[in-house]
């Protein structure tokens, strides 16, 4: 009985592991350059769909230099949607943008009153 169980437990995890594909995908466009003070760009594109775009530049932030890099990169989703996202970082951290983002609810009608009203109120005393 355990070596049923075994071969069972086995054959299951045989075929739930991801399967390779059978051909490899081509790469259809791919470019990069890195540039002596510090900058870079690099680009490519498969041929299933996928690509992505980058580039850094060094740029003073305060005393010290920084790197900045903008991009984008898309593929396509298991719907046959297409899934794009631009982002830059930067001394004010990542910042993604991308339509499949989620995003926070509104602020409620009576909060948002609420908030204006502490806003123009005065201040009061400190005990």
């Amino acid at each position: 009985m355990k070596s049923i169980v075994i071969i069972a437990l086995f054959a299951t995890v045989a075929f739930a592991a991801p399967q390779a594909p059978t051909e490899p995908i081509p790469i259809v466009r791919q470019d990069s350059q890195i540039n002596g003070d510090g900058s870079y760009q690099y680009s490519f594109e498969t041929g299933n769909g996928i690509s992505a775009d980058q580039q850094g530049d060094l740029k003073k932030v305060g005393d010290v230099e920084a790197l900045e890099v903008k991009g984008q990169f898309q593929y396509p989703s298991d719907d046959g949607s297409n899934i794009q996202l631009s982002y830059v970082a930067d001394e004010n951290g990542y910042q993604p943008q991308g339509a499949h983002l989620p995003t926070p609810p509104p602020v409620p009608e009576p909060i948002q009153r609420a908030l204006a009203y502490l806003a123009t109120a005065p201040p009061q005393p400190e005990n």
